[in-house]
C-alpha cells in the first residue's frame, strides 16, 4: 500500500511541476530604436517554436506598454531580441527594474548590448555595452564552462559563423560561458578575454546574454538554437 501511496505523490508531484511549466509565459521584445536587424522576423520565429516545445507560452511584441505592472506580471521571462536604442520611458524602466527584482529573468540575445546606453541599470543587467563589430565572418569560440544548459551540448571548441560584437563596460561578477578567439577572425579589438556569453544573478533576478544572433542563418543552427532555449531555461529557473 505504501509503495502506491509513493507512486501517487510523486505523479502529483510531477503533475504539480508539469502544470506550472505549463503556465510559464515569456515576452519576447524586439523593438528598436537604432540600427534593425533583419533577421528579427526569423529570430522571433525561431524562439516562439522553441519556446512551445518546452511548453512555455510566449507573446511577442515591439510596443513599449507591455512594461507595466498590469502587463509584466504575466510573465516570467522577457527576452530582448536585437532590440537597439533606447526604447522604454522612465515609468517603464521602473515597471521593468521591478520585475527583475522580484525575481523574474531577463535574457538578452545579440543587439540587446546595443541598447539604452544612458540607463546604467540596463547597462549592469545586461552585462556590457555593444562597442563595434567587424564584418560577418566564421570564428572560434572557447566554450570555457559546458556545465550550463546554455552550453552543455556544445564541445570545448565551437566555430561558428556570426558578426562579432566587441563590448565595454563588461560587468564583475559575471559567469562567463565562451569566449572568442580573437586571433581565428579579423577585426576583433578586446585582446586575449573576449567574452561572448554570459550570465548570473543580478538584483533579485536572473539574467543571460549572448553576442550571437545577427544573421537569419544563425538561427538555422542546432546548436545555436540550444543555446538559445539553454539561456531561457536558467532565466524562468528551471
Amino acid at each position: 500500500m505504501g509503495r502506491y501511496i509513493s507512486l501517487a505523490l510523486g505523479l502529483l508531484v510531477l503533475g504539480n511541476v508539469v502544470s506550472a511549466y505549463s503556465q510559464e509565459r515569456v515576452l519576447i521584445f524586439s523593438k528598436t530604436a537604432g540600427f534593425r536587424h533583419k533577421s528579427i522576423p526569423k529570430g522571433v520565429e525561431t524562439v516562439t517554436r522553441l519556446l512551445k516545445a518546452e511548453n512555455i507560452q510566449s507573446v511577442h511584441s515591439e510596443d513599449a506598454h507591455y512594461f507595466c505592472v498590469d502587463s509584466l506580471h504575466q510573465f516570467a521571462a522577457v527576452i530582448f531580441l536585437n532590440t537597439t536604442g533606447d526604447i522604454l520611458d522612465d515609468q517603464q524602466k521602473v515597471a521593468f527594474q521591478n520585475f527583475i527584482r522580484s525575481g523574474k529573468g531577463y535574457m538578452g540575445i545579440h543587439a540587446a548590448s546595443d541598447t539604452e546606453f544612458e540607463w546604467p541599470w540596463y547597462g549592469e543587467l545586461v552585462g556590457g555595452y555593444f562597442t563595434q563589430h567587424p564584418p560577418v565572418q566564421k570564428a572560434k569560440i572557447d566554450v570555457v564552462d559546458r556545465a550550463h544548459a546554455a552550453t552543455e551540448h556544445l564541445q570545448e571548441v565551437w566555430w561558428h559563423k556570426d558578426e562579432w560584437y566587441d563590448f565595454r563596460d563588461v560587468q564583475p561578477g559575471l559567469h562567463i560561458l565562451m569566449t572568442l578567439d580573437e586571433q581565428s577572425y579579423e577585426g576583433g579589438t578586446m585582446g586575449k578575454f573576449h567574452p561572448i556569453a554570459w550570465f548570473r544573478e543580478f538584483d533579485g533576478g536572473r539574467t543571460f546574454y549572448t553576442g550571437l544572433g545577427h544573421t537569419e542563418e544563425s538561427y538555422d543552427v542546432v546548436d545555436f538554437q540550444k543555446h538559445i532555449i539553454g539561456g531561457v531555461k536558467y532565466v524562468l529557473g528551471r
